[in-house]
């Protein structure tokens, strides 16, 4: 069977909707579009879809592309979609994440465990020296800063963060002790 050559040149009367043109696009198109989608998804089944979902999109508004723009359009098409499916993915793994997050929280071993480190925390604290703890509790529940700790205790903002680090030092072999 042979086939003719339609030349992708301007012209007002040449539209993507006649059929041999959009077959030809279609043929010298679509596999360079595949590669490309291929190198983005690293997924051929993917890619293949997204050539097809391009080229509906094509023929769906083939009134308003031109054979010369046509190549560029499924392109844009593709890249656009890709993005879409991206955030979408995006979004789903959040909710997923999310959903794991509520069924830990649910979990009674996980509200044990939890439990338990609280208490260990809350012993580590009880455990400072009170110069150290003091500061520690200032500036970690309720968040003052370094400069304002000085100020309310009338000492040096140096002293302060030698005491926050001795603290958090304490802590941490606190915590590591059990």
């Amino acid at each position: 069977m042979k086939q003719t050559s339609i030349p992708l040149t301007t012209s007002k009367t040449l539209n993507v909707c006649q059929s041999a043109i959009y077959e030809r696009l279609f043929r010298d198109v679509a596999p360079m579009l595949r590669n490309f989608l291929i190198y983005k998804f690293r997924d051929a089944e993917r890619a293949s879809d997204m050539v097809q979902e391009a080229f509906v999109v094509l023929w769906q508004n083939c009134k308003n592309v031109t054979p010369e723009m046509a190549k560029a359009y499924v392109f844009k098409v593709a890249q656009n979609k890709f993005l879409n499916l991206l955030e979408r993915d995006k979004v789903q793994q959040k909710h997923l994440d999310l959903q794991q997050d509520k069924s830990n929280l649910e979990d009674p071993e996980y509200q044990m465990r939890y439990q338990q480190y609280g208490e260990r925390i809350q012993e580590a604290i009880d455990r400072l020296p009170e110069g150290q703890r003091e500061v520690f509790l200032l500036n970690r529940i309720e968040k003052l800063s370094y400069a304002e700790i000085a100020e309310t205790l009338g000492v040096s903002q140096k002293a302060i963060e030698k005491r926050m680090s001795k603290a958090l030092k304490k802590m941490r072999e606190i915590l590591e002790e059990k």
